[in-house]
């Protein structure tokens, strides 16, 4: 049943269904239909819907207090769960900075990097580095660091000055005659002749997603290149912000997707699996060095939102941070990201028009092309990547497709995301229900 609506959707194309109830890894509409949550959202609901723990935990808080604003008062719960976060961060890391999203943390890394070179008598730093084909969220400052041209182009006169170096995309990018390695190293080197371009001592970080999320579908940095990066930046006194919005707090199969590429950054964004859904919370862990910069200098950093530090989400945030160790859900992430990645194996690894499966954990992705022996991709006119999501929802499957995948134009993919809690038999269901909607699909786009 369809009704008019006054709320500005995202897309004016077609009604949304309504949810109405949701439980583990599924979600159910209000002609009773169910989903099943193979994405997690956008990568969010990493505990599933309606976890007892989590819901006890905010109607306790709720209880006792929903919200007091951050220059007037700390909370108990927002002290609680700064600390679980820094006793597992990569090390050095000695502070969180509550926001409420992915874009939000994004934006605070900004203005903390910029802040800490003013504060250290270092004002010429000006300028960004990051990677084309990248996402880092939809506000001025974290769109301009982003390299999705969709998403950039009309506000493009609106952003920041930033250069933007290649992807590592190994699929697409690395030569026949070089190795990863060799190809990693090409990668650092494009960086660092950016970095003597622009001036080391003018560049205030270079930022990228640890495993690239929605832009590219689960891009994985080859061995090293993240390690090189590092050594780079830290020669040129340049910070390192990584952006694991998506793709950290256990969604690759540890809590922090860097800590297997043995890499520390300067600043980390967290954001969706930090409160899985529950509650809009994202966060900015900062070394030690930048917080006491801030001490040092003006005593302060000159950001803020209404509602950052919100009680109720950091009570979420913490029970959902509680499940995860309790249950050992990284190791879940690890045994069940496995066996996605063989059943994704068995049922595409030899179709046609799948060019790549890649990933991590509970983060995969699934390329897709028209000629699979030259990696030829289809034309972004056919809008494959809206057919598999449309054929995907009407079998009672959610995943996140997205088109552009190649240069924010050409290419489609599938990003899959499921919640920790997936099981094997769930793991078969989605798997068996994409199948068929990419058949659908390739069927529609071919009629």
């Amino acid at each position: 049943m369809t009704r008019a609506t006054h709320v500005l959707h995202r897309q004016f194309a077609h009604a949304l269904p309504v949810a109405v109830g949701g439980r583990g890894v599924e979600i159910f509409d209000s002609e009773g239909r169910s989903y099943l949550d193979a994405s997690g959202g956008a990568a969010v609901s990493c505990l599933g819907h309606a976890h007892p723990d989590v819901l006890a935990a905010m109607h306790a808080q709720i209880d006792r207090l929903a919200y007091a604003h951050t220059s007037f008062f700390t909370t108990e719960v927002a002290e609680t769960l700064a600390d679980h976060l820094v006793a597992s961060a990569p090390a050095g890391m000695s502070h969180a900075y509550f926001v409420s999203g992915g874009s939000e943390a994004m934006e605070a890394a900004l203005k903390m990097a910029r802040q800490y070179f003013v504060e250290t008598g270092q004002p010429q730093r000006t300028r960004f580095i990051a990677r084309r084909q990248s996402y880092h969220g939809n506000t001025l400052g974290a769109l301009a660091v982003g390299g999705n041209e969709w998403r950039r182009r009309q506000f493009a006169p609106l952003l920041i000055a930033v250069t933007h170096v290649s992807p590592c995309y190994e699929y697409r990018d690395r030569r026949a005659d070089e190795s990863a390695a060799q190809y990693g190293a090409r990668l650092v080197q494009e960086l660092s002749a950016a970095i003597d371009e622009i001036g080391g001592e003018n560049v205030i970080a270079f930022v990228a997603e640890t495993v690239v999320g929605a832009t590219s579908g689960a891009l994985v940095p080859v061995p090293g290149y993240l390690q090189g990066v590092r050594e780079l930046c830290t020669r040129h006194g340049i910070l390192l912000i990584l952006d694991e919005v998506m793709c950290g707090m256990g969604r690759t199969g540890t809590l922090h997707a860097c800590e297997q590429e043995g890499v520390v950054p300067d600043l980390l964004a967290i954001a969706k699996g930090l409160g899985g859904g529950y509650q809009p919370i994202g966060a900015v862990l900062a070394q030690r060095r930048i917080v006491e910069a801030f001490q040092r200098g003006s005593g302060l950093f000159q950001h803020g939102h209404t509602y950052i530090g919100h009680a109720v989400a950091c009570a979420a945030a913490l029970a959902v941070q509680q499940v995860m160790v309790r249950d050992r859900l990284l190791e879940a992430v690890q045994r069940q990201g496995h066996g996605l990645a063989e059943r994704l194996q068995a049922a595409f690894g030899e179709h046609p028009h799948v060019g790549d499966l890649r990933g991590r954990g509970l983060f995969r992705g699934i390329e897709l092309v028209a000629d699979r022996a030259t990696k030829a991709p289809f034309d972004p006119a056919l809008k494959l990547h809206a057919h598999i999501r449309r054929e995907a929802m009407a079998r009672g499957l959610m995943v996140y497709p997205m088109g552009g995948t190649i240069d924010g134009r050409v290419g489609d993919h599938v990003l899959l995301a499921p919640p920790f809690i997936v099981s094997d038999a769930e793991l078969d269901r989605i798997v068996e229900r994409l199948q068929a909607a990419l058949a659908a699909a390739l069927t529609a786009i071919n009629a």
